[in-house]
């Protein structure tokens, strides 16, 4: 994080590609737009940005006062799902005669082009601007150097004929990018892919996480990329089996079959009398908390393994289990305080799509629901 010495230099340079100054509180767009640019790191420095807030355009203080409350206004930036992929950020504030500065320091993302609400946002020089195709066609080429996850990577065998292009162009990209971009946008269908990394340009091939999402067959490419339901009629695997159900296909196909499979066979709402002039409705188990843990199989799992995911329902019980253990940041020690993504462009179609909310509070919901 920045020092306060040099916060007070940046008061009084003019602002760059790497600096901003506001001395508004409650312009939420504003901000957002903000990380956003400065994530994208247009001029590809590697280095921070910094959104300074309390401090006028001339340099002078606003007289600011750094509540607790603000500085979870400006951290929640981070994961209040309308910036993706989630940047780095650090919240700090500094106390100086004439007020509080809070400061909001942006690390450069690894996994270009940033959005905010669907829209590219860079610096150009001392502004902030829509990106123009061009120009995230350079952002998008910059993570052939940043295969840091498994869904990042170029799936080699694969070709472009392997994904189900009209469910990427007429059910997802509507809802990833804005409708004014998608109005002016005029690039081939692999540049749009490759915009949201799902498409890797420099070996002219899908992404994993494209194959996984789209892909007419996954389970070609990853023999254990589906979910396998079973529902055993009594305490063990060595019971009757009552139902079976495997759940095959792109991601982007099953995440609606079985979110109404849960409502429909697993959570099972029936009416129950509780006086002979009422009844209530009830479940067997609460629809959000099972569609919280098999939404999180899905994301976090690891498609390396030739495993499914297993939803077994047993007459005292439910079970989900994932390949793959903790990732990352995540360790027994922490979790479920501290989370991470093993599978980042799945999280954040997920999240595009309405499934999975990306705000570290999945295990809590599910505990209270439980």
């Amino acid at each position: 994080m920045i020092t306060k010495d040099e916060l007070q230099k940046l008061f009084v340079t003019t602002e760059t590609y790497r600096v901003e100054r506001t001395a508004s509180t409650t312009d939420k767009d504003k901000f957002g737009e903000a990380v956003c640019a400065f994530a994208n790191d247009m001029p590809d420095t590697g280095k921070p940005g910094y959104l300074l807030i309390g401090v006028r355009n001339g340099g002078q203080l606003s007289g600011l006062k750094a509540t607790d409350e603000l500085l979870k206004k400006f951290a929640s930036l981070r994961s209040d799902g309308n910036i993706l992929p989630i940047p780095t950020i650090a919240v700090d504030s500094f106390s100086f005669p004439d007020g509080d500065v809070i400061v909001v320091e942006v690390q450069p993302s690894h996994q270009p082009p940033v959005r905010y609400r669907g829209r590219t946002w860079i610096r150009i020089g001392p502004r902030r601007d829509i990106a123009t195709l061009d120009e995230e066609i350079m952002l998008a080429e910059r993570k052939a150097r940043h295969f840091s996850t498994f869904d990042a990577r170029p799936c080699f065998q694969s070709s472009i004929a392997d994904l189900d292009l009209d469910l990427f162009l007429h059910d997802y990209l509507p809802q990833a990018v804005s409708p004014e971009v998608l109005a002016g946008d005029g690039r081939s269908v692999e540049r749009k892919l490759e915009s949201l990394r799902l498409f890797n340009g420099a070996y002219g091939v899908p992404t994993n996480a494209a194959i996984l999402l789209f892909g007419k067959n996954p389970r070609y490419f990853f023999p254990g990329a589906y979910v396998q339901y079973v529902n055993f009629g009594g305490l063990d695997k060595a019971a009757t089996i009552i139902n079976e159900h495997p759940f095959n296909g792109p991601i982007v196909r099953i995440l609606p079959q079985i979110d109404l499979f849960i409502e429909t066979t697993v959570s099972r709402k029936r009416p129950v009398f509780v006086s002979a002039l009422r009844e209530e409705m009830r479940v067997d188990y609460p629809k959000g908390a099972i569609r919280e843990l098999v939404m999180n199989a899905i994301m976090h799992r690891d498609y390396q393994g030739n495993a499914p995911i297993h939803f077994y329902q047993y007459s005292d019980r439910l079970e989900v289990v994932n390949h793959g253990g903790l990732y990352g940041r995540a360790r027994p020690e922490n979790f479920p305080n501290v989370s991470d993504y093993r599978n980042p462009i799945i999280a954040e179609a997920m999240k595009v799509m309405g499934y999975v909310n990306c705000y570290n509070r999945g295990i809590g919901m599910v505990q209270g629901d439980l």
